[in-house]
């Protein structure tokens, strides 16, 4: 038996010219072969408009909803107060409740109330001693001027992996091709080694990149800073006697001998809260060289070591310059959040 095709509903001029001729006194046969609609469809559209007066789809047509607005509303509320509620754990709710709904369905009923399924972003755990260091250290520096970040020299230390996490994560690919070896992703255990590095950099550039060799001490630390913050200052033209060094809590930072060291050197030391990662917009350079340095695939760590001292060179000035300018919208972040992390 041959299947039938469905046939397209009516345009609502199609039925308005319909109504139009049979007021025009013109019979049913005449219209269905003027307009070429069959004969039953005439009859049924002039009876609709004879009882209805309009020839628009009524309401109430097809199968009801099986979320009407109220219990909508109750799904929304659930996941505003809760948003890592499964829509399982939500079926079960409204189960419980007496209210049948697939998960699938209320899956769609969030989508359509705005509210999208997403993995939660990972931020630093934030007790309210650390939100509250973070506030104060926004509402204090909100005010300063943009030539006073210009004037300070970010630091900080990164760990790269020899064969690290590729950051492309997706392949095109056949099905049945998932272990082909263009479509995998070789790994190593522990990622085949990694170097430390410490950095610098400023609004107008990137300082000096020193490889930490082995587990580095409040020694080690003072050393490096001994090798690299002289030459990055005047590398970078910061001006004498009134920049500001930045380092983050780290216990070889804010060591007695470390701290006594720098009390030799008279740098001006910018005060930093612990857990303020989005603060530091050295992190965004940290992530732009991991990726540059895998792209170019090391075979060992002396490559390693040369790749990431060449692509910590070739970042370009606009993008330290582009940190550093929109940093008063990272304060304004924090105060806006209350303290809790924010996009940075």
């Amino acid at each position: 038996m041959e299947n039938r095709k469905r046939k397209r509903e009516l345009s609502e001029d199609l039925r308005t010219k319909i109504v139009e001729k049979y007021q025009q006194s013109q019979g049913y046969k005449s219209i269905s072969r003027d307009l070429d609609v069959p004969l039953s469809t005439v009859r049924n559209m002039i009876k609709k408009f004879a009882t209805h007066g309009t020839v628009a789809n009524l309401p109430g047509r097809g199968r009801k909803r099986k979320i009407d607005e109220r219990l909508q509303r109750r799904i929304v509320r659930m996941v505003d107060k809760q948003p890592q509620t499964s829509s399982k754990e939500i079926q079960a709710v409204l189960q419980a409740q007496g209210a049948s709904v697939s998960a699938r369905t209320i899956c769609r009923n969030l989508n359509k109330m705005k509210r999208y399924g997403r993995r939660p972003r990972r931020t630093p755990l934030l007790t309210q001693r650390h939100k509250k260091a973070r506030l104060q250290f926004a509402k204090m520096y909100t005010s300063k001027p943009n030539s006073f970040w210009e004037n300070v020299l970010w630091t900080d230390e990164t760990k790269i992996e020899l064969f690290g996490k590729a950051h492309r994560s997706t392949v095109y690919r056949k099905c049945n091709e998932a272990f082909k070896e263009k479509n995998t992703v070789p790994t190593v255990k522990y990622g085949g080694g990694s170097k430390m590095f410490w950095g610098c950099f400023t609004a107008s550039g990137t300082g000096c990149l020193d490889c930490v060799q082995g587990i580095m001490k409040s020694e080690d630390y003072q050393r490096i800073l001994g090798r690299n913050v002289g030459p990055s200052v005047r590398k970078l033209g910061l001006r004498p006697r009134s920049w500001v060094f930045q380092q983050d809590n780290d216990p070889k930072h804010t060591s007695k001998s470390t701290q006594k060291w720098m009390a030799t050197k008279r740098w001006r030391v910018l005060k930093w809260p612990a857990m303020i990662p989005d603060l530091n917009p050295i992190e965004h350079l940290r992530r732009d060289l991991k990726i540059a340095v895998g792209k170019r695939h090391p075979s060992n760590m002396r490559d390693l070591e040369q790749f990431a001292k060449e692509e910590w060179s070739k970042i370009p000035g606009e993008r330290c310059k582009k940190l550093i300018d929109g940093y008063r919208k990272r304060l304004i972040s924090v105060i806006f959040s209350k303290g809790c992390a924010t996009k940075y």
